[in-house]
């Protein structure tokens, strides 16, 4: 049975995620902050009985991932994906009223956490037939598609998070794990807003085809979930 662990997996494109993934047969790692109070996902553990596992995760708790790769040392992982991620307020990520707080923040949460969960789960991966690390990132994090300026906070978490990625796909490369970003649109959850372009269920679906048409060769690109190429 292929298996996937996933990080945010309590609401919007991370509970689509689950919800997809264990509906083709799938075994779920489905990682939240805190699993009592995630009905939806619970609700989705009891629809798929056996394929999806809840496990308790913050991810800017370094010590707790790392407890986390030691319940899961010996189960091969084919899928990882870093969704976890933050969206700072507007008030505080304009030129001249940076709230620099939040920046931290948004670093901790959106940058750091995809490179130690990588880290704390290589041997997982190292073990499985897939060998995938899709890390969701944003076209706000594109420097070439930068024209409006401004977001200062969340465009650099998401920037930073890129060139991590992108370093990652080539060190890892020797043990052919492939590591990738991907784009997944401006989706209709909690962070993208009711005006929003696609759903949640546009977005993974897309985004899962790309996943599933992922070769070696493709370690290190920057997908939408379309399949175009997005510029650096």
């Amino acid at each position: 049975m292929k298996t996937m662990l996933i990080t945010g997996a309590n609401r919007g494109i991370g509970l689509e995620f689950v919800r997809q993934y264990a509906a083709e047969g799938w075994h779920v790692f489905a990682c939240c902050r805190k699993p009592a109070a995630a009905d939806k996902l619970n609700y989705l553990a009891n629809q798929f009985p056996g394929r999806i596992q809840v496990h308790a995760l913050d991810v800017t708790d370094h010590q707790q991932i790392e407890q986390l790769s030691q319940t899961l040392i010996n189960q091969p992982i084919d899928l990882l994906i870093n969704n976890a991620g933050v969206y700072p307020p507007d008030r505080g990520d304009a030129f001249g009223k940076t709230d620099y707080a939040a920046w931290q923040h948004a670093f901790a949460v959106n940058t750091m956490p995809p490179l130690k969960m990588s880290e704390a789960f290589i041997r997982q991966l190292s073990r499985s037939e897939r060998k995938t690390i899709v890390t969701i990132t944003s076209k706000m994090g594109s420097v070439t598609d930068n024209r409006g300026g401004g977001s200062y906070i969340y465009r650099s978490s998401k920037a930073g998070v890129n060139i991590v990625v992108k370093s990652l796909s080539i060190d890892l490369s020797p043990q052919k794990i492939i590591a990738v970003v991907l784009h997944p649109g401006w989706v209709k959850t909690d962070m993208g807003g009711p005006g929003a372009l696609i759903t949640a269920e546009q977005s993974v679906t897309g985004m899962r085809q790309v996943i599933g048409n992922l070769k070696l060769q493709d370690s290190g690109k920057f997908y939408a979930f379309d399949g175009q190429i997005v510029p650096w």
